[in-house]
């Protein structure tokens, strides 16, 4: 565990007795979701609808200890359910003992992966996952779920495959919607969004489950073609590793259990944070780590199938006034009183309720205003310095928003990430390079050097070009800026000042470019003096070999270096 960190539990400290009541209520709007949710996504992974069930205790017991975040639900999710299945179809026939056994076998080597990663500390790569493409990827992740769960609101067949096919499919098969089916889907529509709306402390997912409930045998739904969830075994888990498999076995999941852990970590994080921010909280990466870590073994322990944190849950939860893991903690309780005595009433719930609970809780995270706001951090300036790259992080959250919609989560979140690295690089390659213009001054003070393009009324010295380069200088960035500043060098130029203040680093390839810079401009008869270079450009420059006449002029501000500059001239310059 992170040093300076609560070991257990902690969402419950300093908890509030008023929180209670919120939290309690939270947690059965949870359960309402989590129990037919888990037995659909166990469907999915291939293996009996009770394992999601199974699974989803020790997930929310275990995440609630050791996880960071107050409202996180950490339970089973489709996406995963579904590589979950493609994973073990490879060593097992669907349907059989082993594949049961396989399922809970990678949900353990997930689950050791995500504790390894969160006590070597490697939460820190969660850090180049750009909050832009965090975004994109939620509202990605948040369209397909949708789509996902309008066949079952209109009583129509689901077709497989990316968000547009899913759509396509829904399209195809309009004209077969069951009319019962659409009024039950949409009446629980109504009923959860109406709680939201008007009556917020009142659980609207609970409500609209327990209508659904009633009204199946009360107006003979499933006679009119209303699906319901179906049989569920009652009774708990036998605890226990999956017999029969030896330390071969498991080291050959490890490279399918990262790729899971990495989605299912990321699909997490990214409500998790964003919930968190509305209340001024952090997430911990690491603790994020051992926590979804902890509650994948658990799952594996108890029969279960690999879990994450789901963005679904976590909406039914936040919207219904959680404050603290407890809910997470009742949720799980009324989950194992579920499997003991409640398993028959859940036969009876139409699956357009639970489509509409689902498609309520994630119709907010679908936030084109977030995108629109990053489309409009923009200015002329910015498109004259990167051109279209000036829009970096909304191309970014487009790309992982296409990326899901079109590969699927794991892929999308790939390409957002590649493309706001690539377009970080590609702004880096081709930082700013200012002239500067200096502002009058009466006190004797030094003057005050600015961006000229950004103050016109300035004027800019003829015989002495000062220059600013707004980027650290390394191999990437050395060619452009060299020639940035030679294509500034007019013929009346003597002297080019090179004002570091803004240059936070150097490297060898940058100062093997400003010698050859200095050597350029001297054949011209043009002096090269770098002022307000911090310690560590200094540093390198001295240390990786720069050339004499380049360590030579410098100085400490700009004044100092404009004012030296005629003593650095060639002669007959």
């Amino acid at each position: 565990m992170p040093a300076g960190s609560p070991l257990l539990f902690a969402s419950l400290r300093g908890y509030r007795r008023p929180w209670l009541t919120a939290d309690l209520l939270a947690g059965m709007s949870v359960w309402a979701v989590l129990v037919p949710e888990s037995l659909a996504y166990a469907t999915i992974a291939g293996v009996p609808p009770v394992v999601g069930l199974y699974a989803a205790v020790p997930a929310l017991v275990l995440y609630a200890a050791l996880g960071s975040s107050h409202h996180l639900v950490v339970a089973t999710m489709s996406a995963t359910a579904a590589l979950s299945a493609s994973i073990v179809a490879v060593y097992a026939r669907p349907g059989s003992g082993d594949y049961v056994a396989i399922t809970a076998m990678l949900a353990i080597v997930t689950g050791v992966l995500g504790v390894t990663a969160g006590l070597c500390r490697m939460g820190f790569l969660a850090s180049f996952i750009s909050e832009p493409v965090l975004r994109g990827f939620v509202v990605g992740l948040a369209l397909t779920i949708i789509a996902g769960q309008l066949p079952a609101l209109f009583g129509v067949p689901k077709e497989s495959g990316d968000f547009f096919e899913q759509v396509v499919g829904l399209l195809g098969h309009l004209a077969d919607t069951n009319a019962a089916t659409l009024v039950v889907g949409l009446l629980s529509l109504v009923v959860v969004l109406g709680c939201r709306r008007w009556l917020p402390r009142v659980p609207g997912s609970l409500v609209a489950v327990l209508l659904g409930v009633v009204a199946v045998p009360l107006l003979d739904l499933a006679d009119r073609g209303v699906a319901t969830v179906g049989p569920i075994e009652a009774g708990l888990p036998t605890v226990g590793v999956p017999g029969g498999f030896g330390l071969s076995d498991y080291l050959g999941l490890v490279s399918a259990a990262a790729g899971i852990l990495l989605l299912g970590y990321v699909e997490g994080l990214g409500p998790a944070k964003s919930y968190a921010a509305r209340e001024g909280r952090e997430i911990d990466a690491n603790r994020e780590l051992i926590g979804v870590g902890a509650a994948n073994i658990g799952a594996g322990l108890t029969a279960g199938m690999v879990v994450n944190g789901t963005l679904a849950k976590t909406a039914v939860n936040v919207n219904a006034g959680a404050k603290s893991q407890m809910s997470g903690l009742t949720a799980a309780s009324l989950t194992i009183i579920t499997l003991l005595f409640l398993t028959g009433l859940f036969e009876n719930l139409p699956e357009a309720t639970l489509a509409a609970i689902v498609i309520a809780a994630v119709i907010e995270l679908v936030n084109i205003p977030a995108l629109v706001r990053l489309y409009r951090v923009w200015t002329g300036h910015l498109g004259r310095i990167y051109g279209w790259a000036a829009r970096a992080d909304f191309i970014a959250a487009v790309a992982a928003l296409g990326g899901v919609l079109i590969f699927d989560t794991l892929p999308g979140l790939a390409i957002g990430i590649v493309v706001s690295i690539l377009l970080l690089l590609y702004r880096a390659s081709r930082p700013q390079v200012a002239v500067l213009a200096s502002t009058a001054t009466t006190d004797g003070r030094d003057h005050i050097w600015v961006d000229a393009a950004r103050h016109p009324e300035l004027p800019v010295r003829d015989d002495v070009l000062v220059v600013r380069v707004e980027s650290g200088l390394f191999f990437a960035n050395a060619d452009n800026v060299r020639a940035a500043i030679r294509d500034r060098v007019t013929p009346t130029v003597s002297a080019v000042v090179l004002d570091a203040s803004s240059t936070p680093a150097i490297d060898v390839s940058a100062t093997e470019m400003l010698t050859q810079l200095a050597g350029d401009l001297r054949r011209d008869g043009v002096a090269l003096l770098i002022a307000n270079g911090i310690g560590q450009v200094r540093d390198v420059l001295r240390r990786a070999g720069a050339d004499q006449d380049v360590l030579q002029a410098m100085y400490d501000t700009v004044d100092e270096a404009v004012a030296a500059a005629p003593a650095h001239r060639e002669p007959g310059a």
